[in-house]
């Protein structure tokens, strides 16, 4: 048997995906120590999960909603109430084995909170679950001969073919975390805080990118609280502060020129008010953890070998297929989006002073060498009243948008991981009660292709016929037919493309249909 040299490239491949919805339904009764809701101004949720469980070919997600609700109080100002809401789902997922890599994303939905009466809320939302399941794994492939000594210690005179493949290889995947610890100061012309009422915090452009053992990370912040200032004359204020960020987290195996596919999420946010150096609460302590799901792929040129034969021993060579990825696009796409929303149906809108939005994807599929997508960016967007019983007031709408990223080649059996963002975000005011939304929102794209290729995985020797050699014409002319290459002829007629070259004085291994050559069978010699 002919020893090959292998190489392992580590793979991973989507092995299957399930998504799912968890609906959640309660009632939740307001506090005691907290005042009457006379109408809900805000609400939010945030998914808090625990670590996934895997049991057989089921996984088993737990988590809670942590919802938010700003309220009018019934005699007048605001109040703020919140409240967690577990829930545990089992999603089967056929062919998950022990070792894959489960991965678990989620999105809330939809959030309603009603009022039953003053002292009830009802609270429903809708969490879609999307399970990944990864398989890690090294893909084998001969891409030179070792030692080439048969049993009976003679050298076989092998003549290998080798082709050219690009190739994709996972480098590095992992999850970390990054903490971001920031103060905000107030203004002089703001009073200083006496109640915090509602907070906001949000990922904008964040990019990170493979350095040498490196992870480096940067973004911004975007923080938004609504607090009562102090003294009984001070009215509800608020704060917005973009918070830039850049760092790095150590990360062993990493090299600068990987190509990442890397998701940030807020796992964690956290604002609380302190004293300044005059004991004035009018400083906020700013507190965010970010999740990073880490995939780092290396591209590379491989020399694998194609075919084999010999001159004075018959080689039976076993082949087989490997998987291999190749990347077709690493790209950052940006879509606007300009619409018009109505504010009216209630009090005059007088001034906004926030909004923020939510990019949902709906569809991404593969069509005519494009990767299409469509979704809508939620806006909310809270704004002052000429109603001094209802001074604040938010309204929500779905803005939709429509993007095609060129990216020749791709088909339905591509592998995508795509990150949305927002770049910017504007409300104006353009007259009467219509607000004029101007959004950028950021597409960051990784496209493989999964490409089967033919590999030897292992090749013997056996002794030559030597009656079928001798039944072979010592010399041939022969006319090169097409689709014809030199090592085809030289295979075929028991000779070498170095042979055919020397003896037709071949300015390259290069032939075309029509050319003739002389072909000197290689005499066999032990």
């Amino acid at each position: 048997m002919l020893e090959l040299v292998k190489q392992n490239i580590h793979m991973n491949r989507w092995k299957n995906q399930v998504s799912t919805q968890v609906t959640l339904d309660d009632d939740f009764i307001v506090p005691d120590t907290m005042s009457d809701i006379a109408q809900i101004i805000l609400d939010t949720g945030e998914i808090q999960m625990e670590p996934v469980k895997t049991q057989n070919e089921k996984v088993i997600v737990r988590g809670k909603l942590n919802f938010h609700v700003l309220y009018r109080k019934e005699e007048g100002g605001l109040q703020t109430l919140g409240g967690l809401i577990p829930f545990e789902e089992t999603v089967n997922v056929p062919g998950l084995e022990e070792k894959d890599y489960v991965g678990v994303s989620w999105q809330l939905e939809d959030l309603n909170t009603d009022i039953i009466n003053s002292r009830k809320l009802s609270i429903k939302g809708i969490i879609t679950l999307e399970i990944k399941v990864e398989a890690l794994f090294d893909t084998e492939a001969a891409v030179d001969l070792g030692s080439v000594e048969d049993e009976e210690d003679n050298i076989p005179q092998v003549e290998t073919l080798k082709r050219t493949i690009d190739v994709a290889a996972i480098a590095l995947r992992r999850k970390d975390t990054y903490r971001l610890k920031e103060e905000i100061t107030l203004s002089g012309t703001k009073p200083a805080i006496d109640r915090i009422l509602w907070t906001e915090m949000r990922l904008s452009g964040v990019t990170a990118r493979p350095l040498d053992g490196k992870i480096h990370l940067e973004g911004s912040l975007m923080v938004f609280v609504i607090y009562e200032g102090e003294g009984e004359s001070a009215m509800v204020q608020w704060v917005e502060e973009a918070i830039p960020f850049s760092g790095e987290l150590e990360m062993q195996g990493a090299v600068e020129e990987m190509i990442p596919a890397i998701s940030a999420r807020l796992i964690h946010r956290g604002v609380e008010e302190k004293p300044d150096y005059d004991g004035e609460m009018r400083e906020l302590d700013v507190d965010a953890v970010i999740e990073l799901d880490i995939r780092l792929y290396e591209e590379r040129q491989l020399d694998i070998l194609s075919d084999l034969y010999a001159t004075n021993r018959e080689l039976e060579v076993d082949t087989g297929e490997a998987c291999f990825d190749r990347i077709l696009t690493k790209n950052a796409g940006k879509c606007k989006i300009a619409e018009k929303v109505a504010v009216g149906g209630g009090p005059r809108a007088l001034q906004i002073c926030h909004s923020t939005g939510m990019v949902r994807l709906d569809e991404v599929e593969a069509r005519d060498n494009s990767l299409v997508m469509d979704g809508a960016l939620e806006v909310r967007i809270l704004y002052l009243t000429d109603d001094d019983s209802r001074p604040i007031q938010s309204v929500t709408e779905l803005l939709p948008f429509h993007y095609e990223a060129e990216v020749p080649d791709i088909r339905e059996d591509s592998v995508w991981y795509l990150e949305t963002d927002m770049e910017q975000l504007t409300a104006a005011m353009i007259g009467g009660d219509t607000v004029e939304v101007k959004a950028v929102i950021l597409l960051d794209m990784l496209v493989l292709q999964p490409v089967r290729q033919p590999v030897i995985r292992q090749a013997e020797t056996a002794p030559l016929d030597t009656k079928k050699l001798q039944q072979m014409p010592g010399i041939v002319g022969y006319l090169v037919q097409e689709g014809d290459s030199l090592w085809d002829i030289a295979k075929r007629f028991h000779t070498t493309v170095d042979n055919i070259i020397t003896t037709n004085n071949l300015a390259s291994d290069t032939v075309r249909q029509g050319d003739c050559l002389i072909l000197v069978k290689e005499i066999v010699r032990e």
